[in-house]
């Protein structure tokens, strides 16, 4: 499987190194800072969920876009993918033509010129959240918000059409590269991880709401809503803060 998808995507033009095993394709990925990561999700010594997470954690190569190669294909598989820090999931047996458009559709994305750099109608900042390009940020009520690439994709997707309902078709098109599919378990991983980082309650989302069988819409407080709202989020941090100190506390 090494063999043939190297094979393929120099083929294509790609240059590629081959590891393995997860040891030596965490020494690879330090040694050479590839452009992209295809991960195998069974890989001996190391696997590619664990490998996956090393990673993401590494500063050195937490921006590394990876697609995860794998046999497990159930939807439980997909979000465990997803949540280690992967930003597409290839389900084997694949046609060697559609894993090259998924490499060239995450290239593009994250290679793409700034927002706002093409289109003087795409809209950065509206009410109380700011997008910031260079960083991958979002200015939230005041605050930075770190985000992933695809994070930062998909919020800019829906901030474009505040207000309104996006199909999840249209997400997957605009903010993965590819047309879309029958699953759509990829968009409600990231919509879960924006949701953690900015909603005051992620379990009652007031911001990123779910349209059921619709899709997804951001809606944003303008006007005196945005010192109520803001009010709400410092609680909320606050309570979460201790929280953490006192998980932290019982683990000692």
């Amino acid at each position: 499987m090494r063999d043939l998808v190297g094979g393929h995507l120099e083929h294509s033009g790609f240059d590629v190194q081959r590891a393995e095993d997860g040891i030596k394709g965490q020494a690879l990925a330090l040694q050479y800072s590839p452009d992209l990561i295809v991960l195998d999700l069974m890989l001996p010594k190391v696997d590619g969920l664990t490998l996956c997470q090393r990673l993401r954690r590494d500063e050195r190569t937490a921006g590394i876009p990876i697609l995860m190669l794998t046999a497990l294909g159930g939807t439980k598989d997909k979000v465990s993918g997803f949540n280690s820090g992967a930003d597409d999931y290839l389900t084997k047996p694949f046609d060697l033509e559609e894993l090259q458009v998924r490499v060239k559709a995450l290239l593009r994305r994250t290679d793409r010129a700034p927002l706002g750099v093409s289109s003087h109608q795409e809209i950065l900042s509206y009410g109380p959240l700011t997008l910031v390009p260079e960083r991958f940020e979002a200015i939230w009520f005041e605050s930075p918000v770190r985000l992933t690439h695809l994070e930062f994709e998909l919020l800019h997707c829906l901030l474009q059409r505040h207000g309104q309902t996006v199909a999840p078709s249209l997400i997957l098109k605009e903010v993965w590269g590819y047309e879309p599919d029958d699953d759509i378990e990829t968009i409600r991983v990231h919509v879960r991880h924006l949701r953690t980082k900015l909603e005051p309650d992620p379990r009652k989302p007031r911001f990123i709401k779910t349209v059921y069988g619709a899709g997804y819409c951001l809606e944003l407080p303008t006007g005196s809503k945005i010192k109520d709202f803001q009010e709400v989020l410092v609680k909320a941090r606050e309570a979460r803060q201790v929280e953490t100190s006192e998980d932290e506390r019982a683990s000692a």
